[in-house]
């Protein structure tokens, strides 16, 4: 059973969905009902691609993302378990993660899909294909956080992810968060202000001790082909040192960065961050 949320969304918040060129999906993972924006239908002829969003992104902060992709793919975008309108869970480790993964993948009857993430999604999709419980096309990791047991920290504190919570909790807007996201397109600091307020407080602390407590080089090796990471050339989760770790771990995984990037990769560089993405995808698909 799903605990009392801490969570919000308003109507402002509902209303940007009417702007969203997809329909909502929900299946259940366990006892959890979760929830998901698929910009397409079964049978469409499109080959479909789960697209597993960061720590803070509710599905519709990437609908952006996935409306570049329609030509090539159908996009689907879960709202991980204690974010938008996915239920709360008891737990926020990658393997409970993954399973919710599993369950999309089985409940939605994707035959093969390609599985993406970004951020926590990464290490997600990771898991998920190391475990071997569903049949992939391939993975895209981009910007995987590289911290863990006797690692750098995650360059992002808890207490400053717990204070944009506290700060959309009691009301932000668009301003606001561009003090904290100065490059970030208009449309997406305003959905961060309205949508933040849906990720639980548990949902953030738990992942957040995950980068510190689970290690994504214990996943990493074992990813099977076909895999990619993309990741920015300038982000302090993704560093150099990472990245020859990458290369030296997982040998015959093309890493490739996008200039003039951080973490928030298709926040930060859009264009040239969704031309890398759409270019790792059409590798996978052929």
């Amino acid at each position: 059973m799903s605990r009392p949320s801490d969570r919000v969304i308003s109507q402002p918040a509902l209303a940007d969905l009417a702007d969203v060129p997809a329909t909502g999906r929900w299946i259940r993972s366990g006892a959890l009902r979760l929830h998901a924006l698929d910009y397409g239908a079964p049978g469409d002829g499109r080959v479909p691609l789960l697209l597993l969003p960061g720590i803070t992104s509710p599905a519709v902060t990437m609908d952006f993302v996935a409306r570049r992709l329609t030509d090539l793919v159908r996009p689907i975008v879960p709202d991980i378990r204690g974010r938008g309108f996915s239920d709360d869970g008891d737990a926020y480790d990658l393997e409970s993660y993954a399973e919710d993964t599993e369950a999309w993948i089985d409940g939605l009857a994707l035959d093969r899909p390609l599985l993406a993430g970004h951020s926590m999604g990464a290490r997600i999709a990771a898991v998920t294909a190391v475990r071997a419980k569903a049949a992939l096309r391939g993975t895209v990791l981009v910007d995987p956080p590289m911290s863990g047991p006797g690692r750098d920290p995650y360059p992002t504190t808890l207490p400053a992810f717990l204070g944009q919570l506290e700060q959309a909790r009691r009301g932000t807007d668009a301003d606001e968060v561009a003090r904290s996201w100065p490059r970030w397109p208009r449309r997406e600091q305003e959905l961060r202000a309205r949508w933040l307020s849906s990720c639980g407080e548990a949902a953030l602390t738990q992942t957040h001790q995950g980068f510190e407590s689970e290690d994504f080089f214990d996943w990493w090796p074992s990813v099977p082909d076909p895999t990619e990471m993309l990741y920015g050339a300038d982000s302090p989760v993704v560093t150099e040192a990472g990245v020859r770790e990458a290369e030296r771990t997982r040998p015959g995984a093309r890493l490739t960065p996008v200039p003039d990037a951080g973490h928030m990769l298709f926040w930060d560089s859009p264009d040239a961050a969704l031309d890398a993405f759409r270019d790792a995808l059409r590798a996978l698909l052929d």
